[in-house]
């Protein structure tokens, strides 16, 4: 929960009139729900897409304070975040729940980014593949193999969050590459497009190690998206 008309302006000037503007490393910023007409505003014929952090599961209906996946795209939006660590942690958002919001941003045209990840309890107890498997088979089971043609995963362990801790880039690929065999056993060749970010302390120190993984594909970027010279520098760490 970030970000101010002006601190945004500023942000997102940076981003467009950099030179390059990343390299050829598809990049898209995702803000919170009152700055979405500011970014569709300030990056319309750019390079630089745009989303949400969040979504409602309901299309329409009584559900105050909600937005929907059709609101979102009234605002050019491409993106949306789902099921991200904090939403799962802090409001209680269930596998199934994430599956539904998953749901409604594919039947509206968005990209939804899954978010995937266990906590420091649950890797230390050896079950990061079995939590990993439990989050992905819930929305594979909601929404079908093939609603991934158009989607993004994101592996986040949660450990690594925000703690100035990372995973090192073997972590990290061991389980991008559970992640994209779990997709192979049912179809080879969407898991080989299949884009999966590594989003856990993604600094522009660390990007390249990370991004040279076999199966990391780029980053889901927290804290160091909120300074320009140093997302763009993860930007061109994912150009390469």
């Amino acid at each position: 929960m970030h970000g101010s008309l002006a601190g945004n302006r500023d942000l997102l000037q940076s981003l467009v009139q950099a030179p390059g503007k990343g390299g050829k490393a598809d990049c898209a910023v995702c803000v919170p729900f009152p700055y979405l007409a500011q970014a569709q505003d300030q990056l319309k014929g750019t390079a630089i897409a745009w989303g949400a952090q969040n979504v409602s599961e309901h299309a329409q209906g009584a559900y105050t304070g909600e937005v929907s996946a059709a609101m979102l795209k009234d605002f050019g939006c491409r993106y949306v975040l789902v099921g991200h660590s904090e939403r799962r942690s802090l409001y209680g958002e269930s596998n199934e729940t994430v599956a539904a919001k998953f749901v409604a941003a594919v039947m509206a045209g968005l990209t939804p980014v899954l978010c995937l990840g266990e906590t420091l309890d649950q890797r230390e107890g050896g079950v990061t593949e079995k939590i990993v498997a439990a989050q992905l088979d819930a929305v594979v089971e909601a929404a079908g193999l093939p609603a991934f043609a158009n989607a993004v995963i994101a592996y986040e362990p949660v450990w690594a969050i925000g703690t100035g801790r990372t995973a090192r880039p073997d972590q990290a690929q061991e389980v991008h590459a559970f992640i994209r065999g779990r997709i192979a056993s049912e179809d080879a060749a969407l898991a080989l497009r299949l884009q999966i970010l590594y989003g856990g302390s993604v600094k522009a120190q660390n990007a390249a190690e990370l991004f040279g993984m076999a199966d990391i594909d780029g980053g889901l970027i927290g804290g160091a998206s909120l300074v320009a010279k140093d997302f763009l520098a993860i930007c061109e760490a994912a150009a390469h």
